[in-house]
């Protein structure tokens, strides 16, 4: 199922849309693809756009940017000056089908896919480059925290929505 733009998807393209001119933009999970087109038409230097969903790969493949299948980082080579990503990052809920969570979903607590994601993103990040993270009140931040100071880097919120049952924050990741 690809995600369909919902606030989270709006909060973050604000905050891409300030940041991407001239830039290399990697946009993880991409889903329909609002963070890349942003990115592109922000003025990046180059956007390369991945997901894991085929059928969103093949919805965007006439897009002006690069688009390529991938399980996170998996198939992605280079470094980006901006790496964003609007993850899956509820906690697993049994009355949710099956093919929603796949779109919303960040495993049976909400971190794991983050979690993965950090474990490498680190290769694919310019000197100097941030990553555009999207979390939920509703996501359990230890584990992502603890990799954060693992691999030294710092976040902070830049941009916030309260909703009705869950408060939405964009993370700014860089580095010293």
């Amino acid at each position: 199922m690809i995600y369909q733009p919902s606030e989270d998807s709006y909060l973050l393209e604000e905050e891409v849309k300030k940041r991407a001119r001239g830039k290399r933009v990697l946009d993880v999970g991409t889903g329909n693809g609002i963070q890349a087109r942003a990115a592109w038409s922000s003025g990046a230097r180059e956007v390369l756009a991945v997901d894991i969903d085929t059928g969103a790969i093949e919805k965007l493949k006439n897009e002006e940017f690069e688009v390529k299948k991938s399980d996170l980082l998996e198939k992605v080579y280079g470094k980006f000056d901006l790496i964003v990503f609007n993850p899956p990052y509820l906690p697993l809920d049994s009355r949710e089908d099956a093919e929603s969570a796949l779109a919303t979903t960040g495993g049976e607590r909400g971190d794991e896919i983050i979690v993965n994601f950090l474990k490498t993103v680190e290769q694919h990040l310019a000197s100097g480059g941030e990553i555009l993270l999207v979390v939920s009140s509703l996501t359990p931040l230890g584990k992502i925290r603890k990799i954060l100071k693992e691999k030294k880097f710092h976040e902070r919120v830049v941009a916030s929505k309260n909703l009705f049952m869950e408060r939405l924050d964009v993370w700014e990741i860089t580095r010293d």
